[in-house]
C-alpha cells in the first residue's frame, strides 16, 4: 500500500530530526505502528527487532524448530500434543501464536515456473466456469460455461449450459472442435470428475466416456499435475477474460440467446484482441496459422446425447429431468429409451423413434404432442363405442343386423349405438328387440324408425309413454342394478288383503 508523499515526509522528519520513537509517531499521526515501520523500511531505515517477551515455550524452541524443519506441514495441534507430552503446560493458542510470530515454521522456498510454450495445433486447455444460477419456470438451474482455449493462438470457444452433466461436457467438446475446424492433439484437464474418474498420486483412471470421445477424435486426454495451476493458466485467464469482458452486465432472453451472443463474441472481439504470445498480431491471425496443424474432424460427430431407460406407467408419459413427455398411448407399460440433447428429447422403442419433443428445463412441466392426445381421445371413444355394441349384442340379438343396415347406408354408427342404448334403458330389452326385428325385416336402418315402432306398439296396447327419471351424476345411483319382480306377487298381496276385509 502506498502512502501520500507528505505523510511519508512527515514520518521521516519526526524520526530523524525530532528523534521520536515509532510509537510516539504513530500516536500523534493517528497511524498504526506497523504503517510507520513500513514507511521507514521503504526508505532504507534498518530497525532493530524488539526483544521477544520470555515465554514458557522458550525451552522447547529447538525441538519445535527441528520438528517443523523435518515436517513443515505438521499442524500446530499435533505440535502442541507432542510438546505437552514433554512437559509444556501452556495453552495451545499461545503456542500456535508463537510458531507464527517467531517464524519457527520454515517458509517454503519460492518456486519459479518456466513459461510453457506449445507448437501450433499441439494443445488445448479445458475447464468449467460457474456463472451463478438462472430461473427457468419453477426450476432454479446452475449456469455454467464450457471453455476450451487453443494454447498456441489463444482462440477461445465459450458455450453455456444449464448444468455440468456428462452430455453437456461431451457436447461442449463437439461444438469446440467444429468451431475450430479441427482437433488439438492434446487436451489438458484440471482433474474434472467428467475427465478423471479416480486419481491416487500419479495413478489415473480416466472416465470411460471421455476415453471413447478421445478415441473418436484421436486426441490425448491429459490431466494437469496436482496443485499445478500454472499448467493450465491459459484457460484460467480465458475464463477471467470471458467473465469480465463478455458476461459482465450481459442481458439475454434465454440460454440459446446467450450462446448466440457468446459465439459472436468468440469470433469477434475475443478473436481480434492481440495474441499474448505475439502482441503484433491478433488472435485470429495466429489462429489462421494454427488451423492447418489441427487434426482433421471425423466424418460424423460423437453422439453426445444423454441416454436413459424409462418405464412408461399407465398414463402415456415418460419422466426425464423432473418433466413429463408424452408418448403414443400404445406405448404404456413399456420400457423406452430417452435420448436427450440440449434442445431435443427423443423417445425410442428399440431403434424406432416414437416421440420427439423440445427439451424443457422447467420443473414438473408436462410436454405434450397434440397428436398423442388426439389419438388417445379417439381410442377412448372407440373403446366406449365397442363396449356399447357388446351390451346391445347380449341384450338384443336383433341389434346386429340393424347396425349392419346402418353401416350400409353410411350413417353414423356411434350415434345409432348411443340412441339404441338410450331406448334400451328407457323401454327395456324385450320392447327394443321387437322394434329392431320389425325395422330390420322392413329393411329400414334408421334410429327414428325404431322409435316410431316402439311408440306405435305401446299405443296399440294402451300403455303410456314412459317418463325418464334423471338420476344425476352420482355413479352409485346411476349404476345401481334393480331386479324386477313378477307382477303375480302383487296379485297375491291383493288377494290376501281382500280375505282379511271379508273376515
Amino acid at each position: 500500500m502506498t502512502h501520500p508523499p507528505e505523510r511519508a515526509a512527515e514520518i521521516l522528519r519526526l524520526f530523524h530530526a525530532e528523534k521520536w520513537p515509532i510509537g510516539t509517531i504513530a500516536t500523534q499521526l493517528g497511524l498504526h505502528h506497523g504503517v510507520v515501520r513500513r514507511v521507514l523500511a521503504a526508505e532504507g531505515v534498518v530497525l532493530a527487532s524488539p526483544e521477544p517477551w520470555p515465554s514458557m515455550a522458550d525451552p522447547y524452541e529447538p525441538f519445535i524448530r527441528e520438528l517443523l524443519t523435518k515436517y513443515p506441514r505438521l499442524r500446530s495441534s499435533r505440535v502442541f500434543e507432542m510438546v505437552r507430552q514433554r512437559g509444556y503446560t501452556g495453552s495451545e493458542s499461545h503456542l500456535r501464536k508463537l510458531i507464527y510470530q517467531r517464524q519457527w515454521r520454515p517458509r517454503p522456498l519460492a518456486e519459479a515456473f518456466l513459461r510453457l510454450r506449445t507448437l501450433p495445433g499441439e494443445q488445448a486447455q479445458v475447464d468449467w466456469a460457474h456463472f451463478g444460477r438462472v430461473q427457468v419456470g419453477k426450476a432454479s438451474r446452475q449456469l455454467v460455461a464450457f471453455v476450451m482455449v487453443l494454447s498456441y493462438s489463444r482462440r477461445i470457444h465459450l458455450r453455456f449450459f444449464l448444468g455440468m452433466g456428462m452430455s453437456n461436457f461431451l457436447e461442449g467438446h463437439v461444438g469446440a472442435f467444429e468451431a475450430f475446424g479441427g482437433v488439438p492433439r492434446v487436451l489438458l484437464y484440471d482433474n474434472l470428475k467428467s475427465a478423471v474418474a479416480e486419481r491416487v498420486g500419479d495413478a489415473i483412471r480416466f472416465n470411460p466416456t471421455l476415453l471413447a470421445l478421445a478415441g473418436h477424435y484421436r486426441f490425448e486426454p491429459r490431466p494437469v499435475a496436482v496443485a499445478r495451476g500454472n499448467e493450465k493458466g491459459r484457460v484460467e485467464r480465458a475464463i477471467q477474460y470471458a467473465r469480465h469482458n463478455f458476461f459482465a452486465a450481459r442481458e439475454f432472453k434465454d440460454i440459446d440467446d446467450l450462446n448466440a451472443q457468446a459465439a459472436a463474441w468468440c469470433t469477434g472481439l475475443a478473436a481480434s484482441r492481440p495474441c499474448p504470445e505475439d502482441r503484433g498480431r491478433s488472435v485470429d491471425a495466429v489462429f489462421q496459422e494454427e488451423g492447418p496443424s489441427l487434426l482433421a474432424l471425423p466424418g460424423n460427430p460423437f453422439p453426445a446425447e444423454e441416454r436413459i431407460v424409462a418405464r412408461v406407467g399407465k398414463t402415456p408419459y415418460v419422466r426425464f429431468d423432473t418433466n413429463d413427455y408424452s408418448v403414443p398411448h400404445d406405448q404404456v407399460r413399456k420400457s423406452l429409451t430417452v435420448v436427450a440433447g440440449t434442445s431435443i428429447v427423443r423417445i425410442l422403442d428399440g431403434l424406432r423413434i416414437v416421440a420427439s419433443h423440445p427439451r424443457s428445463y422447467d420443473r414438473g412441466a408436462q410436454i405434450e404432442d397434440p397428436a398423442h392426445v388426439a389419438s388417445l381421445v379417439e381410442a377412448k371413444a372407440a373403446a366406449s363405442a365397442h363396449r356399447g355394441v357388446e351390451r346391445l349384442h347380449f341384450a338384443t340379438p336383433a341389434a346386429k343386423p340393424f347396425l349392419k343396415l346402418v353401416g350400409e347406408r353410411r350413417q353414423n354408427l356411434g350415434a345409432a349405438v348411443s340412441g339404441l342404448l338410450r331406448l334400451l334403458d328407457r323401454h327395456g330389452a324385450e320392447e327394443l328387440e321387437a322394434a329392431l326385428v320389425e325395422a330390420a325385416s322392413a329393411g329400414v336402418g334408421h334410429l327414428g324408425a325404431v322409435k316410431h315402432v316402439i311408440e306405435r306398439r305401446r299405443e296399440e296396447r294402451g300403455l303410456p309413454t314412459p317418463t325418464p327419471v334423471p338420476l344425476g351424476d352420482n355413479p352409485r345411483v346411476r349404476d345401481i342394478v334393480v331386479t324386477p319382480h313378477a307382477l303375480s306377487r302383487y296379485d297375491t298381496i291383493g288377494a290376501a288383503n281382500n280375505t282379511e276385509d271379508e273376515a
